[in-house]
C-alpha cells in the first residue's frame, strides 16, 4: 500500500497561537462587504465609506451611503477636509481591480484610519445588497437585508 503524502501538510501549520495572532492582523485590514452593510444599515457613524472609482462608475451604481472619492484624485489637498476620528472603508469593482487598494494605501499614507473592503461591488452584489444609481450618496439606513450572511 502506497502513502500518499499530504500537500496540504507539506508546510507545516502554524501553532494555534501564532495562527490567531494572524488572522487578527488580517482582520484588522479588510471587511466584508456582509459587515459594511451591517453597519451601514444600523448608521454607525464612525465609518465612512469610500468608493475609489470614477465618477462615472460611482453614478452607474454604488454602495448606499459611499461617497466618491477617486484614488487618482486622492493626496494631502483633496483629503484635508476629512475627518480624522473617522474609519474609511474603501471598495472598487471587485477582486480585479485594485483601487480600493491604492485608496487605502494613499490614505494610510496620509495618516487615516482605513480597511479595505474585500471583494468590493462584486461581493457586494454577490450578498444581495441593494445598489443606488447617481451622484448622490443614498442611504441604506433601516433597509431590510435582502438575504441572510453565508459566512
Amino acid at each position: 500500500m502506497t502513502h500518499a503524502v499530504s500537500q496540504v501538510l507539506a508546510f507545516p501549520p502554524a501553532s494555534a497561537a501564532h495562527t490567531a495572532d494572524y488572522m487578527l492582523h488580517k482582520l484588522s485590514f479588510h471587511a466584508d462587504a456582509w459587515d459594511v452593510a451591517e453597519d451601514l444599515r444600523h448608521g454607525i457613524d464612525t465609518l465612512v465609506v469610500i468608493d475609489t472609482r470614477s465618477e462615472a462608475l460611482y453614478q452607474q451604481g454604488h454602495v448606499p451611503g459611499a461617497i466618491s472619492f477617486p484614488h487618482r484624485l486622492m493626496d494631502a489637498q483633496s483629503t484635508a477636509a476629512l475627518d480624522r476620528n473617522k474609519v474609511y472603508v474603501t471598495y472598487c469593482d471587485g477582486i480585479g481591480c485594485n483601487g480600493s487598494t491604492k485608496g487605502a494605501y494613499k490614505l494610510a499614507k496620509l495618516g487615516f484610519t482605513v480597511k479595505e473592503m474585500l471583494g468590493g461591488l462584486d461581493f457586494w452584489r454577490r450578498d444581495g445588497q441593494p445598489v443606488v444609481t447617481g451622484s448622490e450618496p443614498g442611504s441604506i439606513l433601516n433597509h431590510a437585508t435582502g438575504i441572510d450572511c453565508a459566512c
